[in-house]
């Protein structure tokens, strides 16, 4: 049974990480082409960066659920430290874009105190 993990956990793991990458690169090319088009239109910057902050915040997590599928896999103690501060790094990465995030529609809709 552990070897057929070990063998189809790779490949899933692989395919998650992809996803992850598409969608950042598709977040990241719809709002340049946004950006780019609001020099002709009176588009928000606000909207631009809310857009390519949700496509990051979504990629990360699908990077993270591959990253955490990887403690099946894991070896050895200096493994686990690697894959733990990666882990720890991502979910920082994730927090602070939401954050952000937040912090924009807050100071757009002027609801903050």
């Amino acid at each position: 049974m552990y070897a057929m993990i070990e063998i189809i956990l790779p490949e899933i793991i692989h395919f998650l990480e992809f996803i992850g990458i598409v969608i950042i690169l598709i977040g990241a090319t719809q709002a340049f082409l946004f950006y780019l088009g609001s020099f002709f239109k009176k588009e928000g910057e606000r909207n631009i960066k809310l857009m390519l902050g949700s496509s990051l915040e979504l990629g990360l997590e699908y990077k993270m659920g591959a990253e955490i599928l990887k403690t099946v896999l894991i070896r050895d103690m200096n493994e686990i430290w690697i894959l733990g501060s990666i882990i720890v790094l991502r979910a920082l990465l994730s927090f602070l874009i939401h954050y952000e995030m937040k912090h924009q529609t807050v100071v757009h809709t002027g609801s903050g105190e």
